[in-house]
């Protein structure tokens, strides 16, 4: 199945307190367990201003569903086409 990398706009983001995540985690993770097992949340990355969420799924539009039904931003949703790392140079 599909990776997607989801960028949010959440401006303050890097400031938010460890219950602010919890619940923004606990709403997301009712919404998944709504949709069924077709999505899933593999894990975040949280900067100043954004958070940066990795998510399995069928297709963009099962991720924006996501969002939609969360409240949260889908600002863009860029889907994995590869990955590389530092053993890719070894050949």
């Amino acid at each position: 199945m599909p990776k997607f990398i989801i960028e949010r706009d959440i401006p303050g983001a890097g400031a938010l307190t460890a219950a602010d995540l919890q619940g923004i985690s606990q709403k997301s993770c009712g919404v998944l367990s709504k949709m069924g097992p077709q999505i899933q949340w593999v894990e975040s990355f949280v900067t100043d201003d954004k958070i940066y969420c990795v998510y399995i799924a069928p297709d963009e539009a099962t991720v924006r569903s996501h969002a939609e039904q969360g409240g949260f931003p889908a600002n863009r949703v860029s889907q994995v086409k590869g990955m590389i790392d530092p053993t890719t140079a070894e050949g």
